[in-house]
């Protein structure tokens, strides 16, 4: 097994949320940070597997690459959040709208920016397939940020290989580079994960993000299956409660795989 990343952005993303889908007068909102089935098919493109092609069942990329364990940390934003802008569309199409002007507004982000982890099993076909596009900069098809518009890219200088350990967790602060799963609570809050908020000095501008990202597909309901994520750069206490934890040497800190 090695660990890999690469720096993946785009001058706009749109990663709709379910819930938000397009009706008149709507605006439509996005996920501020890049989720796990949308890098799937980033990933899926980049060594093209196909795509959907039929209503109710799993595309290629996600059946190939589901079980691959990545971590994110977002890169050049403020606090957690990206800019975003408000983008009209309208649809004068007869059959699309009955011959009415269909308006609808979505919330993109502008030039997010996102460093992705990735577990690669050198033994896997595809895995070893991935790490050798990535390396060189290479795409079978172009991929995108949630839109065919929104087309993404990295430079092969961004790939990187890492030294990692699956090391035990000190219940003392420390860095953790990703977003991470809020855990749940036990035993009055005592075993969940906290900020160090003594490590404010550490950095400028401290912060805590959170957001309900999706973590996978729930299989049964073929939807979202949606997880609280936190991502901080203050010092987290009580890290050894966060599954996958691994420790890079290179960067001094942890990113959570999931």
């Amino acid at each position: 097994m090695k660990l890999i990343s690469f720096d993946l952005k785009a001058d706009f993303a749109f990663f709709r949320k379910p819930e938000t889908n397009a009706t008149l007068k709507t605006l439509n909102l996005s996920y501020n940070i890049i989720h796990k089935p949308a890098v799937l098919g980033i990933l899926g493109a980049i060594i093209g597997l196909e795509g959907y092609r039929e209503k109710g069942k799993l595309p290629q990329y996600y059946q190939v690459l589901k079980d691959i364990q990545i971590g994110i940390e977002p890169l050049n934003h403020d606090k957690g959040n990206y800019a975003k802008t408000n983008i009209k569309y309208s649809n004068t199409i007869g059959y699309a709208n009955r011959g009415a002007n269909f308006l609808t507004e979505e919330l993109t982000l502008i030039e997010p920016e996102y460093r992705i982890y990735l577990l690669i099993d050198e033994t896997h076909e595809y895995h070893q397939k991935l790490s050798d596009y990535l390396s060189k900069g290479m795409a079978e098809y172009i991929p995108y940020l949630g839109k065919n518009e929104f087309t993404a890219w990295w430079n092969s200088d961004s790939y990187h290989e890492y030294k990692f350990l699956k090391r035990e967790v000190s219940d003392e602060g420390v860095k953790i580079r990703s977003i991470f799963q809020r855990s749940i609570n036990v035993k009055n809050n005592s075993e969940a994960p906290y900020p160090d908020i003594m490590s404010y000095d550490t950095y400028e501008n401290p912060f805590m993000y959170f957001e309900r990202l999706p973590r996978d597909f729930d299989l049964v309901l073929i939807q979202y299956d949606i997880t609280e994520f936190v991502y901080s750069n203050y010092l987290i206490n009580n890290a050894q409660s966060l599954k996958n934890l691994v420790y890079v040497n290179e960067l001094d800190s942890y990113v959570q795989l999931f």
